[in-house]
C-alpha cells in the first residue's frame, strides 16, 4: 500500500507568502499581545501585496519586515521588489465575538498524531520535510551557487513492506548547473535523509524529472498565503478542515484550534492512549466553547475510545482564551511554522 506526502521549500512562492504574513504576525503581537491580524499576501515576479484587516496600536515597518523574509530566503535582487498595501481594521461584527471571548468565527480543525516517527508524524512526510530542510542547509553554505531556494519533495511509501518506494525532489537551480549535477546533490541527500531514519536506500530517485528548473519562485508561478495547508500539517495523512494557519493571529480558530488539536492527540498517542489519533474540534462564531469534539484513533486505541473522549473534555480548555493562554500563543515566533511545517518541532508549545 503506497501513500505519497509533499512538502514545499521556504522559496516556493505560496511559502514565501506565508512567511511574510507570519514575520507579520510576530512583529505585532511582539509590540501589542491585542492585536488582531489577518494578514494575506499576493506575490508575482518583483510585486508583493499585502492585503486584510489588521487592528492594533502598534504601526508595523511592513517593508522592512517583507525585505527580511526575502533576504533570510535567499532571493535575489530584493531591493526590487514594489510592496502594496491594502490594509483595513477588522470588522466590528467579528471584533464584538471576539471580544467576548468568542471564537472569530465558525469552522471545524483537525489534529493529528502517530507513533510511526519521532515526531509523531506520517513516514512519508517527515522525509519530505527533512530532505528540503537539508537542501535548505547546503544552500546556504554553498551561498546558493548551485541551487536556488524553490524546490518540492514527495515521498511515496509502502506501509506494507515498511519501505520507501519512490523519492522524488525538483529544485531550481543556477542557470550554468548541470542537470547531471543536480542530480548528484539532490540525490545524495535523500539517500542521507533515509539513511537517518534507518530505512531503504533502494528507492526509486526522482530529480528534476522533467529536467530544466532555472526559473523558479515569483518568475515561474504566482504565490499567495495559505494555500500549501496539506504541506503546513500531516502531508494528507489526516483530515483538514480547510482553514490556513499563516498570517493569523491566534484568536483565529482556524489556526490555535489546530494546535490544540495536535496537542491532545499527540498527548493521547504519547501517553500509550493509541498509536494513531485525530480529533477534531469545532467552533460556532461568537461562542467560546466548541460546538463539538470528535476522537477517532482508527481502531488504534488500547482503552475505551469514550474514556479517551471524556479526557479531552476533562484536561484541556477548549475556549479560544483558554487554548491562547495554555499554550501561550501571544508569544510563539511565528516565523518558526511559516515554512517546512507547523508541526514536529520539539521547540514549539503544542508539541510539548
Amino acid at each position: 500500500m503506497l501513500f505519497s506526502s509533499e512538502q514545499v521549500s521556504n522559496g516556493h512562492p505560496d511559502k514565501i507568502c506565508d512567511q511574510i504574513s507570519d514575520a507579520i504576525v510576530t512583529d505585532i503581537l511582539q509590540h501589542d499581545p491585542n492585536g488582531r491580524i489577518a494578514a494575506e499576501t499576493v506575490i508575482k515576479d518583483y510585486e508583493i501585496t499585502i492585503l486584510g484587516e489588521v487592528t492594533t496600536n502598534y504601526d508595523p515597518d511592513y517593508d522592512t519586515l517583507t525585505r527580511a523574509v526575502l533576504t533570510k530566503i535567499g532571493l535575489e535582487n530584493v531591493d526590487k521588489y514594489n510592496i502594496r498595501l491594502l490594509i483595513s481594521k477588522q470588522s466590528p461584527d467579528i471584533a464584538m465575538g471576539v471580544d467576548r471571548e468568542g471564537a472569530g468565527d465558525q469552522g471545524m480543525m483537525f489534529g493529528y498524531a502517530t507513533n510511526e516517527t519521532r515526531e509523531m508524524l506520517p513516514i512519508p512526510y517527515v522525509l519530505s520535510t527533512k530532505a528540503l530542510l537539508k537542501l535548505r542547509d547546503f544552500n546556504l553554505r554553498d551561498g546558493f551557487r548551485k541551487l536556488r531556494p524553490d524546490a518540492k519533495a514527495q515521498v511515496s511509501y509502502d506501509y506494507a513492506a515498511g519501505r520507501i518506494d519512490t523519492f522524488l525532489i525538483s529544485t531550481q537551480h543556477a542557470e550554468e548547473t548541470s542537470l547531471t549535477e543536480v542530480r548528484e546533490i539532490v540525490t545524495g541527500i535523500m539517500m542521507e535523509t533515509a539513511q537517518e531514519m534507518e530505512l531503504n536506500t533502494d528507492f526509486r530517485v526522482l530529480v528534476n524529472p522533467t529536467g530544466r528548473f532555472v526559473l523558479g519562485s515569483s518568475f515561474a508561478d504566482s504565490g499567495l498565503t495559505g494555500r500549501k495547508i496539506i504541506a503546513d500539517t500531516y502531508g494528507g495523512a489526516a483530515h483538514h478542515g480547510g482553514g490556513a494557519f499563516s498570517g493569523k493571529d491566534p484568536s483565529k480558530v482556524d489556526r490555535s484550534a489546530a494546535y490544540m488539536a495536535r496537542k491532545i492527540a499527540r498527548d493521547i498517542v504519547n501517553a500509550g492512549k493509541a498509536d494513531r489519533c485525530e480529533v477534531q474540534l469545532a467552533y460556532a462564531i461568537g461562542v467560546a466553547e466548541p460546538v463539538s469534539v470528535y476522537v477517532d484513533c482508527f481502531g488504534t486505541e488500547h482503552e475505551d475510545r469514550n474514556q479517551i473522549w471524556e479526557s479531552i473534555r476533562e484536561n484541556y480548555d477548549l475556549t479560544p482564551k483558554g487554548i491562547i493562554r495554555s499554550l501561550h500563543l501571544l508569544n510563539v515566533d511565528y516565523n518558526l511554522v511559516s515554512s517546512y511545517g507547523h508541526f514536529g518541532k520539539p521547540e514549539l508549545p503544542w508539541e510539548k
